[in-house]
């Protein structure tokens, strides 16, 4: 980051506290445009580096950030208020995404041959080319993870970046661009703008030769509009409103295990975070007793030691929402089994992990998406009203199921609309898995981010065919074109027969 055009800082306060921990400059559309150039100008030499080499700090980063560890996690409690173990959950996914993408991306890249429609005659190649400059917004509830996890399959790929990240987590983002830089990455390639959409975001979409978007459902339609308009491509990833399912045969004291992991990590402002915990009525009594008493004794904690099951919510803004979508759900008849109030004594920003039921149509929080620690219980009978249940909603992000049947639990799990499903986990076993895409159904998103699209969605495919003299598509010279139809009529057909195409 530089000293911006219109000279505006904003101050960043620490959720634990609520007390300045930085003062950060605020972009104007002039820096946006002069970020754009200056990303261009780098783009050009940084494209033109075999694939492997632009893989080495990447290679590098996984040790780096890991041996480094804690400098990046006192910055992520610092600017989200997470407890440390959550924190840590997100270094751990740039170490694990980096080395898969930059082990990969020289295979991913490379010109693949393709069949062409006369063998030997026809040769086809399949490149792929960058985008350009990529726009990347990401959010501020895993800062470090979904910013820097979205920034290197792109770089990798042969785009530079303009990256604007939430304001209030932007120093996890900057102390990257500091370790990389290091390591080796040109600092020119991954340019940092910061500020509110209404001020920068029509800059910022409009340099853009692609735009890879995390958060809201709401945001993330207007910027598919956009890209639309200018014929540029995009991926969002936005909300849940993600189900899970405890089959009657399930584990009950794992599934609460889990339960608490999928609900309460990161206070529930985790995008695949569960909030609606579907029982089989057999277990509902049993299970909502002894998640009830669990959650209840999760410690609150505003520290940088180990010892918090949960940290703080990040914003005033967060604290409020939350607090009106429980206080209108109790309003309305849902009945509270643990939590249902912030917590000042233990920080400003903290509240109680909740667990409710009685959770009916008319309460807000019934199908719109809480995003705090927050889950509502309900029973079910049968698979099929689960299943039912579980995809009657306009998300699709993620699901989870918990049975001891691991094969009707995957049997089950593929009925279920959603981009990821986990069986006997909360969440971690899909989003960790980086060989398989990730990414949501529905009003949860489009595109992927993981696996070979996770990178491919960077470039512009491009095919190259070459013909060879001996063998065309017009007619020899003196050869009757209804002649010539039939000539190739008949080697098509007997193609077709050699299986040649």
């Amino acid at each position: 980051m530089h000293v911006t055009s219109s000279g505006e800082t904003r101050v960043i306060t620490a959720p634990f506290t609520g007390e300045p921990i930085a003062e950060l400059p605020v972009s104007a559309p002039d820096d946006v445009h002069a970020a754009y150039a200056a990303a261009r100008a780098a783009q050009r030499d940084w494209a033109a580096r075999p694939a492997a080499e632009r893989a080495r700090p990447f290679l590098l980063l996984h040790d780096a950030i890991l041996d480094r560890r804690n400098e990046i996690l006192d910055i992520v409690q610092d600017e989200t208020g997470k407890a440390r173990k959550h924190a840590f959950e997100e270094v751990l996914d740039v170490a694990g995404c980096a080395l898969y993408y930059a082990r990969r991306a020289s295979r991913l890249l490379a010109p693949r041959a393709r069949k062409g429609i006369f063998p030997v005659a026809t040769r086809v190649s399949e490149l792929r080319r960058p985008k350009g400059v990529v726009a990347l917004i990401s959010p501020w509830n895993y800062p470090l993870s979904l910013g820097v996890t979205d920034a290197v399959p792109a770089l990798l790929a042969g785009n530079a970046l303009v990256h604007k990240p939430d304001t209030q987590t932007a120093m996890s983002t900057l102390w990257t661009i500091d370790l990389l830089a290091e390591l080796g990455m040109p600092r020119q390639i991954w340019q940092v703008v910061l500020g509110e959409p209404a001020d920068i975001g029509d800059a910022l979409l409009d340099g853009a030769d692609y735009v890879a978007f995390t958060g809201s459902t709401r945001a993330g339609r207007k910027i598919a509009e956009e890209a639309a308009k200018r014929l540029v491509g995009c991926s969002l990833e936005l909300g849940g409103k993600n189900p899970m399912l405890v089959l009657d045969d399930a584990d009950l004291d794992r599934a609460v295990q889990g339960a608490l992991r999928a609900c309460f990590t990161n206070a529930g402002q985790l995008c695949l975070s569960v909030e609606r915990l579907y029982v089989h009525a057999s277990l509902f009594d049993s299970f909502a007793a002894r998640l009830a008493a669990q959650a209840a004794n999760l410690r609150l904690g505003a520290g940088r030691d180990w010892s918090a099951d949960m940290g703080s919510l990040t914003s005033r803004r967060q604290l409020d929402a939350v607090s009106a979508y429980v206080d209108d759900a109790v309003a309305k008849g849902a009945a509270v089994l643990t939590g249902g109030r912030a917590r000042p004594d233990v920080g400003p920003l903290f509240y109680e992990p909740t667990v409710l039921t009685g959770v009916t149509e008319e309460m807000r929080l019934c199908r719109e998406e809480t995003f705090g620690p927050v889950v509502a219980l309900h029973p079910f009978t049968t698979d099929d009203e689960a299943v039912e249940l579980a995809n009657d909603t306009g998300y699709g992000l993620n699901a989870s199921v918990w049975t001891s049947d691991t094969r009707r639990g995957r049997a089950l799990a593929a009925r279920i609309n959603a981009g990821t499903v986990n069986v006997n986990e909360g969440y971690a076993s899909a989003y960790a898995s980086y060989d398989a895409p990730m990414g949501g159904m529905k009003a949860s998103g489009l595109g992927r981010r993981h696996g070979a699209e996770g990178l491919l969605r960077y470039t512009e495919s491009q095919t190259v065919a070459s013909q060879a003299s001996w063998l065309g598509f017009d007619a020899p010279a003196g050869m009757p074109y209804e002649k010539w139809a039939g000539v190739l009529a008949t080697t098509l057909k007997t193609m077709r027969r050699l299986r040649l195409k």
